[in-house]
């Protein structure tokens, strides 16, 4: 008998029994599109959380206050430690470092806002001009803040888009005095894109520098401190500077962190790899299901059919030929569910690109192959004993049995 033979016995057999095989065939589709889908939905969050920070690149640290002894964990995120961050000590380091290129301190808050009779709260970021150049913040209209003294206030700020949307409308921002809180600031730039960092959307933040928001916001503490590095220096080296320098000032104390951009992205990708690698073994379990539902439909199939395989092999159909038969059908069962699992799984996908299109979700080429791979070895293995009991059938008896 040829294999297209066979197929086709196979499928006159799969359509007499519509019912066991669709049964057989959403089963596998079900683990298939569980594999593919958690495994996008892990890979999409891993690439989302990697892009808040691959932005900085490998020439940049980032200073927190507060000590971390652990590795392997986030720094503080509330910025809360024994002694503050100053704009002195950030000025020191500038003054003392070297190898560092630019330095950006961070003052963040949130503060009312308003133009007219529109207001709002916004996220409220003081910086320098030095943070746009190390963060990557590209103008829309206006130009960037001015490159000033870190001490020196001034009346004017930065706005993004949303908040020009949502308080100006169709009218031109730039120019225009916006209220923040109780003072008012001349605009003089709209950035660019959304921006995301660090969870925060600078699309629907306001820029001032650092020196006014830490007297809007009556504090001298700094949230960060952004660090950008000479070509020609040593990360290492620098990273040792800046400690002896803050230890210096603290008394000796060193309460303040350090992060490597570059270390904080291999430590997230690892994890969320692992994570990604243990919800798939989890939806993989599934097809593990499925290939017990084969097993148990061909034992039934070989049960129901005794008297056709005992005809077979009266006729001359080898053991080899019925066990073939057998498994041709499990086969193509987790081929046809498998498909159908795929284009659940990337429509699913796909859906998931169009409600939340900041995340990257996609499907992996290895794991459909996998995931391809792991219902063809289930159908095949759990199927073989059933399909193997089937070629071993005495003719006669199998002719004679009710």
């Amino acid at each position: 008998m040829r294999l297209l033979d066979i197929i086709l016995f196979t499928g006159q057999t799969l359509g007499r029994h519509r019912f066991r095989s669709a049964m057989t065939l959403v089963s596998m589709a079900i683990g298939v599109a569980a594999v593919l889908t958690l495994t996008g939905l892990g890979e999409g969050a891993r690439g989302y959380v990697l892009g808040q920070f691959s932005f900085l690149g490998t020439d940049t640290l980032i200073m927190f206050p507060g000590r971390k002894e652990t590795t392997g964990g986030m720094p503080p995120v509330t910025g809360s430690a024994a002694r503050n961050i100053t704009l002195e000590d950030t000025q020191t380091m500038a003054r003392l470092a070297r190898g560092v290129d630019q330095i950006a301190p961070l003052v963040v808050g949130s503060a009312p806002i308003s133009y007219e009779s529109r207001s709002r709260e916004a996220v409220t970021v003081g910086t320098t001009a030095a943070f746009f150049s190390i963060r990557g913040i590209k103008m829309k209209r206006g130009k960037s803040l001015p490159d000033i003294p870190m001490e020196q206030a001034k009346n004017i700020c930065i706005i993004g888009e949303t908040i020009k949307t949502e308080l100006f409308g169709n009218l031109p921002a730039v120019g225009q005095w916006l209220r923040v809180s109780d003072r008012r600031c001349r605009i003089i730039g709209l950035t660019e894109g959304r921006g995301d960092a660090f969870g925060m959307d600078l699309s629907d933040a306001v820029f001032i520098p650092v020196a006014s928001a830490q007297s809007l916001f009556d504090t001298e503490a700094l949230f960060r401190v952004f660090f950008k590095i000479k070509a020609n220096a040593s990360l290492a080296q620098v990273e040792k500077q800046l400690i002896n320098i803050m230890r210096d000032r603290h008394q000796g104390e060193l309460d303040v962190t350090l992060v490597r951009p570059d270390a904080m992205i291999s430590t997230f990708n690892d994890l969320l790899l692992m994570l990604t690698f243990a919800i798939v073994g989890i939806a993989s379990i599934s097809l593990l299901v499925a290939g017990i539902l084969i097993m148990n439909i061909t034992l039934i199939s070989v049960n129901q059919r005794t008297s056709e395989i005992g005809l077979l092999k009266a006729i001359g159909a080898p053991a080899g030929q019925i066990r073939m038969l057998f498994l041709t059908e499990a086969l193509l069962l987790a081929l046809i569910g498998a498909v159908g699992g795929v284009i659940i799984g990337e429509t699913l996908i796909f859906a998931g690109t169009k409600f939340f299109p900041d995340i990257p979700f996609y499907t992996p080429y290895w794991a459909i192959l996998s995931a391809l791979g792991v219902a063809f070895l289930t159908s095949a293995v759990f199927a073989y004993l059933p399909a193997n009991r089937a070629a071993k059938l005495e003719p006669v008896i199998a002719l004679t049995a009710k």
